[in-house]
Order: C-alpha cells, then structure tokens, then sequence
C-alpha cells in the first residue's frame, strides 16, 4: 500500500465519561479533557470577544492566521489539527510490532490533541482558520522509528512553540489555558522520548542551562512544521512582541 493512498476516518472523540481509564495512564486525560471542556462551556461567546481584526474563511491553499490573540490562538490550532491527525493515523494504522500498552497509551495522546484542537475551533468561532491541508508522504507509518521520530519532532516542537507563544498572549486565560495545554504537550514529548530511548524525557536537546525548556517563537515554527502542511499561511500579522 502507497502511504499517499491511506484513507485514514477520524473517531469520533470519546468523552471521559464514555471511556474506560486505566489507573496505570499517568497523562491525566480526564483532568485536561474535563478542563478544556468547562473553560469552552463558560465562553460559549469567546469569539465575540476575541481582540483583533475579524478573518474571513480560509481554504486548503492558504490561510491568514490574523493578529493579536486571535493570531496566537489561530497558530496554535494549526499545530493542534498537525499533530491530531498525526496521531489519528497512527492509532489507525498501527506500526509493526506495536505492543497493547503503546497502543493504549498512543490513543490518550491521539484523544488529547483531538481535545486540543477542537477546544481552539470552538474558541475561535468564526475566526478560525480552515483545516490545513496536510502532507505526511514523507511518514512511514509501519515503521516504529519512523513514526516516533516523527512523533517526538512534534512533541518537542509544540512544546517549544507554546513556551515561545506564552509572551504573545494578551489576555491572562487565553494564558493560563495554552499553560495547561503546554504541560500535558511535555508529557506527551517525555513518553515518546522515553520509548525511544529510556532516560531522555529531559535531556540537553530540549532544555537550557538553567534546567528550562527550549522555547521557539512562531518565525521559527512554521517552517519546521512547513514540511508537513501544503497549505500557505500567512503569519505576517502575528504579534513578536
């Protein structure tokens, strides 16, 4: 099978509720899914509020994320739909030799950035940009090293770009919502990193002297993850400071 045939179906997100939690899963998904869910429920009119300028409709050839905290929000709900549907198709079609708890444990993490993304259309309203059109030809799905080299160049990536938006963000829980978010991204990058080689949840590569994580601002971003979105977006309004 050609990679750039697979026809991957989203499943539908699974509520806590609905799903059974194994004790043994350290991610906390009921406590960030339930979180997201709640802060969506009491801004059911956030994009009425959003600062900004309004942005019409995008299409797959291109997008213009917009500016201030719209722009911000809108940047990371394009690397939320990146990673979602990384994810997705990894759950769907499983590398060889995948063992029952990576499995269940790549499924928190696929529910997870579903949540994510998801939260940020809802919050966005009519402000967020279209769904990208994405390209993962380059992805080897059957294979586990190709699949979590990938997975950990998101991880680090997302968490990196969440640390370096933080400074952009105006409103204090746009703020404390992308904190939440950016915590549970870490744990993410620490269970990849470990499955590719135990220990390095934490090493050199991601954090500086001071024992921080690295941070990237969206000028950085964009290009790494340009690898894997056919679509042009225009960042040119973002704020940088």
């Amino acid at each position: 099978m050609q990679k750039q045939d697979l026809q991957v179906k989203e499943p539908l997100f699974e509520s806590v509720g609905q799903k059974q939690q194994s004790r043994r899963r350290f991610f906390a998904t009921a406590g960030t899914a339930g979180a997201i869910a709640a802060f969506v429920a009491s801004c059911s009119k956030v994009s009425e509020l959003l600062p900004g300028r309004q942005i019409p409709g995008g299409n797959a050839k291109s997008v213009d994320l917009g500016s201030g905290d719209v722009g911000i929000l809108n940047y990371a709900y394009s690397l939320e739909q990146l990673e979602a549907a990384f994810y997705v198709t990894v759950i769907a079609v499983p590398y060889y030799g995948m063992k029952d708890s990576e499995r269940e444990l790549l499924k928190d993490v696929r529910d997870h950035e579903i949540a994510h993304r998801e939260f940020f259309k809802k919050a966005l309203g009519k402000y967020a940009i279209a769904d990208l059109d994405l390209d993962f030809t380059s992805i080897d799905f059957t294979s586990r090293d190709s699949v979590l080299a990938t997975a950990k160049a998101f991880e680090d990536l997302g968490v990196s770009a969440y640390n370096g938006a933080g400074s952009l963000i105006t409103s204090p829980d746009y703020l404390t919502l992308a904190g939440k978010i950016v915590s549970v991204e870490a744990r993410h990058a620490a269970y990849i990193r470990d499955l590719i080689s135990y220990g390095s949840f934490a090493d050199s590569t991601v954090l500086d002297a001071n024992g921080l994580d690295k941070s990237r601002m969206p000028s950085e971003v964009l290009p790494i993850a340009g690898k894997y979105i056919k679509t042009k977006i225009d960042a040119s309004h973002l704020p940088t400071s």
